[in-house]
C-alpha cells in the first residue's frame, strides 16, 4: 500500500474500467488525498460517487494535471498520446490502460506481482504502462511455475467476455440475448462483427501477416518481455464468448524441468494474487461466475500433460475489468507512490 495519501486522477472515469478503478481504490482502502475525475466534454455534468462523497466529472484541458501525483488514463490510445506527455509536463505520472504505450521500450509494462523491478524506468516518459487484459492475470498464474522451473513453450486460448470489448459489446449481447430468448430476430450487430449470443467468434482484434490477429500477437509479446523471457515460443488464440464479465484461459505449457501436478498447486497455493480453485472430487474448478468482483486470478484443473516432456495444462480465470486492467492500474499507482515518487 501506498506510504502516503495520493493526489490522484481518472481520465475515462465514465467508463467501464474508470467506474471500477474508483470501486477497486474504495475496496483497497487507497490512501487518497485528492482524486480528479476527467472525461471527454460529453460527460460534462456527471457526478460519480467516491467513499460516499459526490464528485463532478471535469473536462481535459491545460494544467488540469497540475498538482496530482498519478493520472490513471483509460480513454483509449489516441487521448493517451495526446494527454499522456502533457500530463508529465505538469508534474503528473501515468498508468496508461490503453495500448498505445506497450510496445514501446522506453516504458515500462509491468504486473506487480511478476515484474515490480521494471517500474523504476518510468522516468523516462512518466509513464508506465498497464498490459493486455488477457495477459496481465495469466502471468499471475504463470510467474511462480516460471520462476520454479522456466517456461519455455506455451500454448494458451483465451475465452474473452465481451465486457472486454467495452460497453458497447455488453449492450449487443444482451439486446441479442433478450430477441432470441423472445423469438425475436435480433438487430444487426454493431461492436462485436458477428452475433456473439449463443455464438463464439474467433477473432479479437485485425488479423495480422501469417493469420494471427493483433490481439493473439500481443499476447505472445507482452508475455515474453513481462517475463523476462525474450525466447519464449508461444501460440496464442483468442475467442470472444458471450459472457458478460471474466476472461478465462486454456493453458498448456512445458517448462525446462519436471514440475508434477501436485509442485505446481504448491506454487500456486502460494503465488500472490492467486487463488487455488481445484478440487476434482467437488467438482470445484475455476469459472467467469466465481470470479467476477474479484481480484484474484483463479486457477485450476491443474494437470500434467503425458503428450509432452515436462507438459503441464491448467485453466485460469479472472475478473477481466478487475485485475485485468483496474486493480492492476491502481497496484501500480500505489507503488509509484510507495517507491518512486
Amino acid at each position: 500500500m501506498a506510504s502516503r495519501p495520493l493526489s490522484l486522477a481518472i481520465l475515462g472515469a465514465t467508463g467501464a474500467v474508470g467506474r471500477t478503478v474508483l470501486q477497486v481504490l474504495e475496496d483497497r482502502d487507497t490512501p487518497v488525498k485528492s482524486l480528479k475525475l476527467l472525461a471527454s466534454e460529453r460527460s460534462q455534468g456527471t457526478v460519480l460517487e467516491f467513499k460516499g462523497e459526490e464528485l463532478p466529472v471535469e473536462p481535459l484541458k491545460p494544467g488540469v494535471f497540475q498538482g496530482c501525483d498519478v493520472a490513471i488514463f483509460s480513454a483509449g490510445s489516441a487521448v493517451s498520446r495526446e494527454w499522456a506527455p502533457k500530463a508529465w509536463a505538469e508534474g503528473c505520472a501515468v498508468v496508461d490502460n490503453s495500448s498505445a504505450f506497450r510496445a514501446d521500450p522506453e516504458v515500462p509494462l509491468v504486473v506487480p506481482e511478476v515484474n515490480p523491478e521494471a517500474l523504476a524506468g518510468f522516468r523516462a516518459k512518466g509513464l508506465v504502462a498497464n498490459p493486455n487484459c488477457a495477459v496481465t492475470p495469466l502471468l499471475v498464474a504463470l510467474q511462480p511455475l516460471h520462476r520454479a522451473a522456466g517456461i519455455e513453450r506455451l500454448v494458451v486460448s483465451t475465452y474473452q467476455s465481451v465486457s472486454g470489448a467495452g460497453q458497447k459489446a455488453v449492450e449487443q449481447l444482451e439486446g441479442e440475448a433478450h430477441a432470441l430468448m423472445n423469438g425475436a430476430e435480433p438487430d444487426a450487430p454493431h461492436q462485436i462483427p458477428y452475433r456473439i449470443a449463443f455464438n463464439l467468434v474467433p477473432q479479437i482484434g485485425a488479423f495480422v501477416e501469417g493469420g494471427e490477429t493483433e490481439e493473439e500477437r500481443s499476447i505472445a509479446a507482452e508475455s515474453r518481455r513481462i517475463l523476462g523471457a525474450p525466447g519464449l515460443r508461444v501460440s496464442a488464440t483468442a475467442v470472444r464468448v458471450p459472457i458478460f464479465y471474466g476472461h478465462s484461459w486454456s493453458v498448456n505449457l512445458a517448462t525446462g524441468r519436471k514440475l508434477s501436478a501436485g509442485e505446481a498447486r504448491e506454487l500456486l497455493k502460494q503465488a500472490p494474487g492467486v487463488k487455488l480453485v481445484d478440487d476434482l472430487k467437488e467438482r470445484i474448478y475455476p469459472m467467469p461466475l466465481l470470479a467476477v468482483n474479484d481480484d484474484a486470478v483463479l486457477v485450476g484443473r491443474v494437470r500434467e500433460d503425458a503428450s509432452q516432456e515436462h507438459g503441464l495444462a491448467l485453466f485460469v480465470v479472472a475478473d477481466n475489468l478487475r485485475k485485468g486492467a483496474a486493480t492492476n492500474a491502481v497496484q501500480l499507482a500505489e507503488l509509484l507512490g510507495e517507491k518512486y515518487l
